[in-house]
């Protein structure tokens, strides 16, 4: 079974229903089992480009968590580089060949990572650390000198901030152009370091659906606010670079799936960050300027039928992370019809659904959920299989299944 694959062109269609094609290519295959649709996910990543208009997209990798789908996707014409969840995972991927760019998305204080990454120049060469305080580079200095210069990208805060109404995620500190002036100033006055990016994620725009009148006024409002102090924070990076004759940042990264189109229409940002929207997960099925083409599968089989209307799967209490509700539970969407009953929602060893008392799943059905997030799947399973028209045509390991958990 092969290891790789490439994506498919925009107008390749499947040829049969979603459903039937993931019944037919996996039901000799024990539950619990994974599945990517190659139809689903090569029209998320082309509508993704589509999306960005022109800027290219790094790939948010702790969305992915699979080493072939990162490659098919450098492989596609509109993806540049990568956006790690930390430094191992970025080590490995420039090891194995993978990238040659990729950004850690937050600061780390791994110390043994960190001590590879400042003895190798083939490291150093290809990976930008992610920091917003002073102490973060202290740590690293103490560690001992680089053998070349360490690439450093400052994380802005992107959040909205109305009087003392912080609305965003908690990240970075650094949210006016002065605090940006001395973060600039410090990392480039610190020897052995070069300020070579910008990132800003605004998950009050990007992570946040539009399914209330609230969030799409906050989010309209966020938009207009970042749009001008985003561009006063690059520049402030700018000067602070130009006035001690340094090279010019190489990017400007921000966005996710969720704010595509607004962030790659700010004329500040260079590149902007995606992941999320390849395999289309269903928290994104409640965004209002797109449409994601669900992508990422996981199946279980009914073992039970313990009353009528009621049916049982073995497993299924993958939940994903985020403030707890109903909507971190997966969504179980083939055959339809089914939901979670009140007391037990998506258990650790088994799992109810409701379902018709007339059109009940026998048991030994496959019931097959989508997750709430992207790459949480992934550390699930050890393997995807992948799915064109009704057959496995590849078998992909997952972080996981490389021994690599995030």
């Amino acid at each position: 079974m092969a290891t790789s694959f490439q994506l498919l062109a925009p107008d390749a269609p499947a040829a049969y229903h979603q459903h039937q094609r993931l019944d037919a290519a996996c039901h000799q295959l024990d539950a619990p089992v994974a599945v990517l649709d190659l139809h689903a996910l090569s029209a998320n990543a082309n509508a993704l480009v589509r999306r960005a208009d022109g800027k290219p997209i790094r790939i948010a990798s702790k969305s992915i968590r699979c080493v072939a789908v990162l490659r098919a996707l450098l492989a596609t014409e509109g993806f540049s580089g990568v956006l790690a969840f930390n430094l191992a995972e970025a080590i490995m991927l420039v090891e194995t060949g993978v990238t040659d760019d990729v950004v850690v998305a937050y600061p780390t204080v791994a110390r043994q990572a960190l001590r590879r990454l400042l003895a190798s120049e083939q490291l150093l060469g290809a990976v930008t650390l992610m920091i917003d305080h002073p102490d973060q580079l202290r740590l690293i200095r103490q560690l001992g000198p680089p053998s070349a210069s360490v690439r450093v990208c400052l994380d802005m805060d992107m959040s909205l901030r109305l009087g003392t109404l912080h609305i965003g995620a908690r990240r970075s500190p650094i949210h006016t152009a002065e605090q940006l002036t001395a973060a600039a100033e410090f990392v480039a006055d610190t020897n052995g370091f070069r300020l070579v990016g910008l990132m800003g994620y605004e998950a009050q725009i990007a992570g946040v659906t539009d399914d209330t009148p609230l969030n799409r006024t906050v989010k309209r409002i966020s938009q207009a606010e970042l749009r001008a102090r985003r561009g006063q924070l690059v520049a402030a990076a700018r000067l602070v670079l130009a006035q001690r004759g340094l090279p010019d940042l190489e990017f400007v990264n921000a966005g996710g799936t969720g704010s595509l189109g607004s962030t790659s229409a700010d004329e500040a940002v260079t590149e902007v960050a995606a992941g999320s929207g390849i395999y289309g997960p269903h928290l994104f099925d409640r965004y209002d300027d797109f449409t994601v083409h669900p992508a990422a599968f996981f199946g279980l089989d009914v073992t039970r039928h313990p009353a009528p209307g009621i049916i049982t799967v073995q497993g299924g209490g993958w939940i994903a992370s985020g403030p707890p509700g109903p909507d971190r539970l997966p969504l179980p969407v083939y055959p339809p019809g089914l939901s979670y009953t009140r007391t037990e929602g998506a258990g650790e060893v088994q799992t109810p659904l409701l379902a018709s008392i007339t059109d009940r799943p026998a048991i030994g059905q496959r019931i097959w959920f989508r997750h709430t997030k992207a790459g949480e799947l992934a550390e699930h399973v050890t393997h995807f299989h992948l799915i064109t028209n009704q057959r496995i045509t590849a078998t992909l390991t997952t972080y996981r299944g490389d021994g690599l958990a995030l």
